[in-house]
This record gives structure tokens, C-alpha cells and sequence, in this order.
């Protein structure tokens, strides 16, 4: 995998009590959790960084970075890019509003339009 892509969200989460979880804006209260790993990538994937920085920052955690840190990340991006949950990308991408942060940080009625105008569908 090429750690020099950048990596970014394709749908709409939640971190609601220490959980991340994907969501539909229409039935908010209806989520879906997603295991530790694969949220904690969802909830990074802002455009904004490569694979190299999620290296980089996950490995800062610990006091001594796994030794196989950066092949469970690749696993993990492959998995959620298959899942069309992530995308890849080799320059930054401006999210849209409705995927920039979590549902609990977003104005529902304006996500709920922006959808509508860019025909958002996942």
C-alpha cells in the first residue's frame, strides 16, 4: 500500500458514548457500531492526511510502536476502502460538510440539504 495516499471518509458517524458507529442521517437513533480499529481509522479520515501520518500518529500512543502496527493499518484501509467506507486519494480532499465530523457536531437541517443538493448516497 502506498503510504503516501491521503485517506478520507465516505460516510456519516457517530462517537456517541466512546463508540464510533456509522449512521444514517434519517434514522439517527439506528447506528451501526464498527469494531475499536476501524473506527478509530473512520473517525481520522478527514482528507486532510496520508496513510504515513495515521502511521505516525497511531504509533505516537505507544511507548514502543507493534512492530506490526503499519500492516494492520494497511489491513484495515484495504478492508474499510472495499467496504467503500474510506476512500484513497493521492492529493487532500475537502470533505463535505456532512462528513467532516461527527453527527452529534453537525447541523442536522443543513447536512439534511446538503445531501439533497450534492445527491449524496451511500
Amino acid at each position: 500500500m502506498d503510504n503516501s495516499l491521503f485517506f478520507y471518509r465516505t460516510v456519516i458517524f457517530t462517537r456517541a458514548n466512546d463508540q464510533v458507529a456509522l449512521v444514517d442521517i434519517n434514522e439517527i437513533e439506528n447506528n451501526t457500531p464498527l469494531d475499536d480499529w476501524f473506527g478509530l481509522v473512520v473517525s481520522l479520515a478527514d482528507g486532510k492526511h496520508t496513510i504515513k501520518d495515521l502511521i505516525t500518529y497511531l504509533g505516537k500512543q505507544y511507548q514502543q510502536t507493534p512492530a506490526n502496527l503499519e500492516k494492520t493499518l494497511h489491513s484495515i484501509v484495504t478492508r474499510l476502502t472495499e467496504g467503500k467506507l474510506l476512500k484513497l486519494s493521492s492529493s487532500a480532499v475537502e470533505l463535505p460538510y456532512y462528513l467532516t465530523e461527527p453527527i452529534e457536531q453537525l447541523d442536522i437541517a443543513k447536512a439534511k440539504q446538503l445531501i439533497e443538493t450534492d445527491g449524496y448516497v451511500h
